[in-house]
Parts: structure tokens; C-alpha cells; sequence
């Protein structure tokens, strides 16, 4: 079972949420959680999870 722990970051009033892993902020947690379940699992980063991280 892997330990998914997401990062909470505000900035200037808009919150984010950032994989632990390979660090990509997202605005949906359920995102970066997933983010950071497939970073942990595979070591690699998801082309269809990190189309949604925001710049």
C-alpha cells in the first residue's frame, strides 16, 4: 500500500494541491493525489495525470 501524502501551497489566495513526488501542482486534490500514487508506484510521470497540473 503505497502512503499518498499531497501537499496544500496558497498562493496569493488560490489554493493548490502538489505531488510530493515529482512536485506538479494541481487545483483538484484528487489529482495530485493520483499523481503521486502513480509517481510512487512507477517511478515515472503520467502523460493523461500531468495534463491537468497547472503552470
Amino acid at each position: 500500500m503505497v502512503n499518498i501524502m499531497v501537499a496544500t501551497i496558497t498562493k496569493q489566495r488560490v489554493k493548490f494541491f502538489q505531488c510530493e513526488e515529482c512536485l506538479f501542482y494541481y487545483n483538484d486534490k484528487k489529482m495530485a493525489e493520483k499523481c503521486e500514487k502513480w509517481c510512487k508506484e512507477k517511478h515515472s510521470c503520467n502523460m493523461e495525470i500531468t495534463k491537468h497540473a497547472v503552470k
